[in-house]
């Protein structure tokens, strides 16, 4: 029997679904020249001794460079160091004259006002089918409290957004999600017709009823919240919605609707606010490229998310 064909490119998207950091890793050349190169392919190996480990295909114009050097430097990006992450992706002559940086124990550079960086003696390299996976022993290193920059499904992930969005439901707040189901979007009907998103006065506990996990709770729902998706303020209130699923078959409560995106009844859906949000969450799920609306009812920006 034939097995059928593998779909690398399908499987590309689903490793994007993994959220990560984004870290620049560099190093000193023979000839005393700086190298570099933006990678999310980043991970603790061992804490005694103190190892960790990158990834670098072999098609990389950085693979001669590190598959032989001695000693290398991973600088975990802070959320405001796009520009960094965007330098050191690109293939500009001169990434080093573009940022602040400086010189660790090794003499590798690491990136001025990074979240955390690791100064590293080469401990091993693996060849690894296309890849090579440069393991290094941890000489140094340094972390700050600055929030990470983050990277999921081909685009950036600001977290303090998130967090900001925690910390308003200390305020006058309402946060809602929008949540799928196999069967379609899932939408409450309230009791003169019309179609709402499940909402709470705050995110948690569950076991309060008018929090956003107690609602989802008295409708029977279990539901993953993957990423904030909107903050939008209205009227002195902070509207707060999150993106997710339902994670099981179990039955939901009667007023529990699922509508296939494209058949939602816009008529049906009261608030404007509501229908303008589902509206762009419909067109960006059609193109899988998520972003996050941040202003109010009339304006505002959509941030890349992924």
């Amino acid at each position: 029997m034939n097995e059928p064909a593998f779909d690398t490119a399908e499987f590309r998207r689903a490793l994007g679904a993994f959220v990560t950091g984004v870290t620049v890793v560099t190093t000193i050349q023979p000839d005393g020249s700086p190298r570099g190169f933006t990678a999310n392919s980043f991970t603790s190996v061992s804490l005694d001794p103190a190892l960790i480990l990158v990834c670098i295909a072999k098609t990389a114009s950085s693979h001669p460079v590190f598959s032989e050097t001695q000693r290398f430097a991973v600088s975990v990006l802070a959320e405001d160091q796009r520009p960094v992450s965007g330098v050191f992706a690109s293939k500009s002559a001169d990434k080093f004259a573009q940022v602040a940086w400086h010189a660790r124990r090794t003499g590798s550079p690491v990136m001025d006002g990074a979240a955390a960086s690791f100064d590293c003696e080469t401990h091993q390299v693996v060849d690894a089918g296309d890849h090579i996976i440069l393991i290094g022993r941890v000489v140094d290193f340094t972390h700050t409290t600055a929030t990470p920059l983050g990277y999921c499904r081909g685009a950036y992930v600001d977290f303090s957004l998130s967090q900001d969005a925690l910390a308003a439901t200390g305020q006058r707040a309402q946060v809602g999600a929008i949540l799928e189901h196999p069967e379609g979007l899932v939408l409450i009907e309230t009791t003169s017709g019309a179609l709402q998103l499940p909402i709470g006065t705050r995110l948690e506990p569950l076991a309060d009823a008018a929090s956003l996990r107690g609602v989802l709770s008295g409708y029977r729902l279990n539901a993953n919240l993957d990423f904030l998706f909107a903050v939008f303020e209205e009227k002195g209130v902070t509207h707060i919605y999150y993106r997710g699923r339902i994670v099981d078959d179990a039955p939901a409560s009667a007023n529990v609707r699922y509508v296939p995106l494209n058949a939602i009844p816009w008529g049906r859906i009261r608030d404007s606010a509501v229908e303008s949000m589902l509206r762009r969450y419909v067109k960006e799920r059609t193109e899988d490229a998520f972003g996050i609306y941040v202003g109010d009812v009339e304006k505002g920006t959509v941030q890349a998310l992924g």
